[in-house]
């Protein structure tokens, strides 16, 4: 089972992937995460650090660190039998990178959609950590140029259209609630997905 931990920026992710590396069992579950420790992922890093990147030059390489991680990690994973937990995937792309096209294509989350399709592996569930644009930035402290509370805005409705396009698929948690009970929801749902 795939299972990914999505949301802007600020919404506990990170903390939430701790919380389950620590109380899932370790055998039989793979924590990752994207953009990868690849140099795929260091890449996209870079990227993440120029202002003056190319939007359409920044979603090859977040695809590029994605099919890697794929092949690497979460197909040799799944093919095992495991339970993989990745902070961040696909959804990430379609959202954030979707914000960054929204002036070059009349549907960009189509378009990443559609250049995804073919070659990714959809999740089985995916947490959505909810949250305001406003508390998002300020949680991130707006370090790079995808941290802003109006792009952010931007990323959540494209968020909120993927949650609609699939409802089945996504679990939303509220993730203005204090860290523990966002923890304590996020474990709750994940265990009982994987049936531990």
């Amino acid at each position: 089972m795939l299972v990914t931990l999505e949301g802007i920026d600020g919404g506990g992710k990170t903390t939430v992937l701790e919380a389950l590396r620590e109380r899932l069992p370790s055998e039989g579950t793979v924590f990752t995460r994207e953009p990868t420790d690849s140099w795929y992922g260091d890449a996209v890093s870079r990227s993440i650090d120029d202002a003056d990147a190319d939007p359409l030059a920044e979603l090859f390489l977040y695809t590029a660190d994605h099919a890697d991680h794929l092949a690497r990690v979460v197909r040799p994973a799944l093919a095992e039998g495991k339970l993989v937990v990745s902070d961040r995937y696909s959804d990430s792309r379609y959202a954030y990178q979707g914000a960054t096209l929204s002036e070059r294509f009349t549907d960009p989350v189509a378009y990443i959609r559609s250049v995804h399709e073919p070659f990714t592996r959809p999740p089985d569930a995916t947490l959505y950590f909810d949250l305001p644009a406003e508390t998002g930035a300020e949680r991130a402290g707006a370090t790079n140029k995808f941290e802003t509370a109006a792009y952010l805005e931007d990323v959540r409705v494209n968020y909120e259209r993927l949650l609609e396009a699939e409802p089945d698929r996504f679990h939303r948690i509220d993730a203005t609630q204090p860290r523990e009970r966002v923890v304590e929801s996020a474990v709750a749902i994940v265990s009982e997905l994987a049936d531990i």
